[in-house]
């Protein structure tokens, strides 16, 4: 049989089923796994080996009853975002390095009760914040992919769902749970060889999710695969009286529409996502996934959406804006980190200034700056107002397609002291990814080749709000056809 840690999550819940592996043994390769690569990788912050393995037993004695769920036995990680009852919950900050929650997140509340097993909590970008996971309070996540010409440099994952990305691409998880505010899922899943789904605004309770930006922040998986993502999410997601956000609606199921394919589809191909300085094997992927959607026997649609040359800007005011005042909340007196100061304010600022990170500082200074007397007008509610426009523009696309396929990022995964004194370039790897939460929809990232270094590279399918199905039915083609089977240098069993 396959090594336990290569398996999918489908496989594996296969081989379970079957009886031809345990929950215990399954779980006891992937905490061997963790206790060898993690120490390098930083992909997990906590980790839980008894945990799991006491989730695990209870897993085994539920298929030995013939009372199987959806993801009994199945070990995953965490991001450190969802709060989990009785273990350590940072978001990556030194701020809540301590808070231990007493109550569990709607999603992995639903992941346990489908018989999941949690390995432990991923490493994220602090508080969320960031698009290459260098910003956490406890050191930055290693991809586990190498360059070809430079094999000793340091990649990053991506962010801020670096470490959920790169525990699954180098074997430490079946899947993980991630969350997307300007593109956290897909860029990490992109730059890790993997696939990853932010679903429509609403799809999953954002209910025991630390907050970084309300209108904007939406929990999804990542995993290996583009099905596999679509059992996850499956798990995930459902209404939830908790959230005031949750859509009450049916929850499909995705799983079966990968199997769907793409015929009589209607694909549109947006113009404006044609950059100047693209590079070159950028465009040529998108070309390559055209063709493919294309012999499958979908119709390519050139479509435009104007209003996307101002999602970047409109989504570096919208979410600062809606961070400031959600980070108000760590004052050093309810929960998490308290510095003793002389009077009130004193403890405020001597709390703030230790407990948060700069990349964190700043957006809430963005955004307590555009929140302003004399400046919301000029800078929030214009951005409301182009945030409206953006969406629009994907209201009438899809009057004339199914679905819009655009790459994923703007490049591969880039060193990790790239970039890292520039802001502004490191807030360009969102370029393809933000205008999806500005419109409130879902898209998925799917692997679909490599650069020239041997590097991953994206493909970014788009959809209807709470279309999923035909998401993941595109998405699982895209794979199909790629045949992508390329793995990491780092990882289990290498």
């Amino acid at each position: 049989m396959t090594s336990a840690t290569d398996l999918t999550l489908a496989g594996a819940r296969g081989a379970l089923a079957r009886r031809e592996i345990s929950a215990v043994e399954l779980t006891q390769a992937f905490i061997g796994a963790v206790e060898a690569l993690n120490p390098r990788l930083n992909a997990y912050i906590t980790v839980t080996p008894d945990l799991a393995l006491r989730q695990a037993e209870a897993a085994d004695a539920a298929l030995g009853r013939g009372e199987g769920r959806a993801l009994t036995g199945i070990p995953l990680a965490i991001k450190d975002l969802f709060c989990t009852a009785g273990t350590r919950t940072t978001a990556a900050s030194r701020i809540l390095g301590n808070f231990v929650p007493p109550y569990e997140s709607t999603v992995s509340g639903n992941l346990l009760r489908d018989g999941a097993v949690f390995l432990g909590k991923a490493n994220l970008d602090e508080f969320a914040m960031g698009s290459s996971n260098a910003t956490s309070a406890f050191g930055g996540v290693e991809n586990p992919w190498k360059r070809r010409d430079a094999p000793e440099a340091v990649l990053v994952p991506g962010g801020s769902s670096g470490g959920s990305a790169a525990a699954v691409a180098a074997r430490l998880a079946l899947g993980a749970t991630a969350t997307d505010t300007g593109g956290s899922i897909r860029q990490p899943a992109a730059f890790c060889g993997i696939a990853g789904i932010k679903p429509t605004y609403g799809r999953c309770s954002r209910f025991g999710v630390v907050a970084f930006a309300s209108s904007l922040d939406q929990a999804g998986p990542v995993a290996r695969t583009v099905e596999d993502c679509a059992i996850l999410l499956g798990s995930m997601a459902g209404f939830d009286p908790k959230d005031s956000t949750s859509a009450d609606m049916p929850v499909p199921d995705f799983a079966a529409a990968c199997a769907r394919g793409v015929k009589g589809l209607r694909i549109g191909i947006p113009r404006e996502y044609r950059l100047d300085g693209m590079p070159a094997e950028i465009e040529a992927l998108w070309r390559q996934g055209m063709d493919w959607l294309k012999a499958e026997g979908a119709e390519l649609v050139d479509i435009s959406l104007p209003h996307t040359r101002y999602a970047l800007p409109t989504y570096y005011i919208v979410a600062p804006a809606e961070a400031s005042s959600n980070l108000a909340r760590y004052d050093g007196v309810r929960f998490g980190l308290r510095e003793d100061g002389e009077d009130l304010r004193d403890l405020y600022e001597r709390t703030r200034a230790a407990g948060f990170g700069d990349e964190v500082k700043r957006r809430i200074l963005i955004g307590t700056y555009v929140l302003s007397a004399g400046y919301y007008d000029a800078y929030y509610v214009k951005a409301q107002q182009v945030r409206t426009l953006i969406k629009r523009d994907f209201d009438q696309a899809w009057e004339r397609v199914d679905a819009i396929l655009t790459p994923a990022t703007p490049s591969a995964a880039f060193g990790r002291d790239d970039k890292q004194d520039d802001p502004v370039a490191m807030y360009l790897n969102d370029v393809f990814t933000v205008t999806a939460n500005l419109a409130g929809i879902p898209g998925l990232s799917v692997p679909a080749g490599l650069d020239a270094k041997g590097l991953p590279l994206g493909l970014q399918v788009l959809g209807r709000p709470f279309d999923e199905e035909t998401v993941f039915a595109v998405g699982a083609a895209l794979e199909r056809a790629a045949g992508f089977d390329a793995v990491p240098a780092v990882r289990a069993g290498a």
